[in-house]
């Protein structure tokens, strides 16, 4: 094998099956393609049925499965996996991008605001992660990718829950590579930066806080989708085999400012 072949294969994600939840859209949608693109075949988990992404996987030679369901329900985590495995027989790869938002001045912040954004962006994450998780260990191998944030770092201004949500997705990911590294499965998130999506988009919207966030970006520019394809089959390989309990940032340098 020659070191061309050596470094294909390091990255190769053939044979490898890969749950995306919010896989259908934006960053999910990025990712699940990256991930197709090297090798894997995809479970597109949505809270409705998106044929788009879904196809174009399929025009890559990959086998897809979409998941309808809404991760606020508490059963449908274990389904997800549940069906994974009736379909392609396990679960080699699972990337906790599924999220919801909400913008309101702190003063002004409801209890059910705080609850739905905990629900799905929390305790959706850990256990889809445990879920995953219990078929991986039966192999002693597997990557779970979270997708964390800069407000696992920072505090944000009117998006208290989703800042508290972020920064446990983030402790939750080097709590449980502590406990499953033994068991063969690396479990780390990507933070992406500001991100051109629909989460952005009344951010964008605002001239003065696009200007703001613009100016301290060293790209010079603020993040497309595509660019967390690297970082996620990179995590998503063997290629990231020792690299375990990390929060790699993608954010165009705003955290070197």
């Amino acid at each position: 094998m020659n070191r061309g072949d050596e470094m294909s294969v390091l990255f190769s994600l053939a044979e490898k099956t890969a749950i995306v939840t919010g896989g259908s859209t934006g960053l999910g949608a990025s990712m699940a393609m990256g991930l197709a693109e090297a090798g894997a075949d995809i479970v597109l988990v949505d809270h409705r049925e998106r044929k788009e992404t879904a196809s174009a996987i399929q025009g890559l030679g990959r086998r897809v499965l979409q998941v309808v369901g809404d991760l606020s329900d508490r059963r449908f985590p274990g389904a997800i996996v549940s069906k994974t495995v009736e379909a392609f027989g396990k679960v080699d790869i699972l990337v906790n991008n599924a999220g919801i938002i909400r913008r309101t001045p702190v003063l002004d912040f409801t209890e059910k605001d705080w609850d739905d954004v905990m629900e799905v962006n929390a305790r959706s994450v850990f256990f889809l992660c445990q879920a995953a998780a219990r078929d991986m260990a039966k192999r002693k191998k597997g990557k779970i990718i979270n997708i964390a944030s800069l407000l696992s770092f920072q505090g944000g201004i009117t998006v208290p829950s989703y800042a508290a949500s972020k920064g446990a997705v983030a402790q939750v990911t080097k709590a449980l590579a502590n406990e499953l590294g033994k068991e063969g499965i690396n479990v780390n998130a990507i933070a992406p930066g500001y991100m051109e999506t629909a989460n952005t988009e009344q951010l964008r919207k605002n001239p003065d806080r696009f200007r703001q966030i613009s100016e301290r970006i060293p790209a010079g520019r603020w993040g497309v989708p595509d660019d967390l394809k690297g970082a996620v089959v990179y995590l998503s390989s063997p290629a990231s085999d020792y690299v375990n309990g990390h929060v790699l940032v993608v954010d165009g340098g705003w955290m070197a400012r």
